[in-house]
């Protein structure tokens, strides 16, 4: 078939050739993870003859990838896309750049990895024997790049015969598609943890005093906004994040509405991030007369997120059961943040109340458990239009943008790619 199309083209250029190569590897993951070691199984065609003035198409096939997706994440559909450089060598010399298409199925926890086929061309500029040779690639997933390097000397996967004369262009297509096998499980996958509590600081006058009781008067409560440092745990790792937050409340009955509120820090995104993968919750602490916490959530995203658009933390919502009588306290507590099957934990390192309520105790309600519940995806608020990201950063270094929802998405599925292999890590 190759040679049908050659003749139609009005080239010389012999049949494909395809070999199977495999190379020790050597990967460094992005976000700071240990660098791994794995084997790469690799098909590369190419015609088998040509002429000085050809400008031949190569294909790279991924037969078997350094790694199966690790027991971390899902990987959504098309969210990988391979790169990569093979040497050529003998009678011309070059670096030839192949690419694949961001083309990949969703890939379940603990998958066989799987790589579209990448393709490239080369211009033959002299007669003789041209050896093709796979050299590094790199896997690029939700705007983050895993690096592969050969460790040791790797064997020729194609040769093409150059005749003199000529010129045109020569087709190589192989047969399948991108696939690659398992080499075995990965191991010692790290893992987001967090069961830590917090107590506010700042008492009364880090809120805002009420007139509020259980007949008349006042029913709408603004809290302050209270500047909250958090250190978050991932599976991939720790990060640290300031955010502004705002606790507010609505008398209902013998309780309250409350909506905690992030202080404007809009950010871009930096993927796509597809509806419904993103899910953020917090427990508020309670202090003064009455203790525990309140469970407020938000809504997952109804839409998708496109690379570069504007992404924040929607209003969470809930119901507080006041549990004793007096003025109690109410503080941002640990927030979490559910995203593409992973979970962020962030515990405040330190954190302030930002409203102070009269309150009546309720049957059932706080004192020392939970005092209501949150919001669900369907109920649970919508995106504040004074909405957005965590800043990270140290207060006297201004606000650098975000973890919030990036620590779920993209840094987590880009750190994933190689970061497990078969083969022995390295240290």
């Amino acid at each position: 078939m190759l040679c049908g199309a050659g003749a139609l083209l009005g080239l010389t250029a012999g049949s494909a050739r395809a070999a199977e190569v495999s190379y020790a590897t050597h990967c460094v993951p992005p976000a700071g993870i240990d660098p791994v070691d794995g084997t790469t199984k690799v098909e590369i065609t190419a015609p088998a003859t040509a002429k000085v003035g050809d400008t031949v198409d190569i294909v790279w096939k991924f037969v078997q990838a350094a790694s199966k997706n690790p027991d971390i994440i899902d990987l959504p559909a098309n969210s990988v896309q391979p790169s990569g450089t093979l040497k050529a060598a003998g009678a011309q010399t070059a670096d030839v750049t192949v690419q694949g298409p961001r083309e990949n199925p969703a890939i379940p926890k603990g998958g066989a990895m799987v790589l579209s086929d990448m393709k490239g061309t080369l211009k033959l500029t002299a007669p003789g024997e041209v050896t093709l040779t796979p050299g590094a690639y790199t896997v690029n997933a939700m705007s983050t790049n895993t690096v592969c390097t050969p460790t040791g000397t790797v064997q020729k996967a194609a040769t093409i015969e150059v005749t003199a004369g000529g010129g045109g262009t020569s087709s190589a297509s192989p047969t399948g598609s991108g696939t690659a096998s398992p080499t075995g499980p990965p191991t010692g996958a790290p893992s987001g943890t967090g069961t830590p509590s917090a107590s506010p600081s700042g008492g009364d006058d880090g809120g805002t005093d009420t007139g509020g009781s259980g007949s008349g008067g006042q029913t709408d409560f603004t809290g302050k906004q209270v500047d909250i440092p958090y250190t978050c745990q991932s599976p991939i790792g720790e990060k640290k994040a300031t955010s502004p937050i705002r606790i507010d409340a609505k008398k209902d009955g013998g309780g309250f509405g409350l909506t905690v509120r992030f202080g404007k820090s809009v950010m871009n995104s930096p993927a796509d991030i597809p509806k419904g993968s993103v899910k953020p919750s917090m427990e508020v602490v309670l202090g003064g007369a009455d203790k525990g916490t309140v469970h407020v959530a938000g809504p997952v995203n109804a839409e998708d997120i496109k690379s570069g658009d504007p992404i924040a933390i929607p209003d969470l919502t809930g119901t507080y059961k006041p549990g004793a009588t007096g003025r109690s306290t109410l503080s941002p507590g640990v927030l979490t943040i559910e995203a593409l099957g992973t979970t962020t934990t962030c515990t405040p390192d330190r954190t302030a109340v930002s409203l102070t309520l009269d309150t009546t105790q309720q049957a059932n309600g706080a004192s020392g458990g939970s005092g209501g519940s949150g919001g669900s995806s369907a109920t649970g608020g919508s995106a504040s239009s004074d909405g957005g990201l965590a800043a990270t950063g140290a207060d006297d270094h201004g606000a650098l943008k975000a973890l919030g929802l990036v620590a779920g998405t993209a840094v987590l599925l880009g750190g994933a790619v190689f970061t497990f292999l078969p083969g022995r890590r390295t240290r």
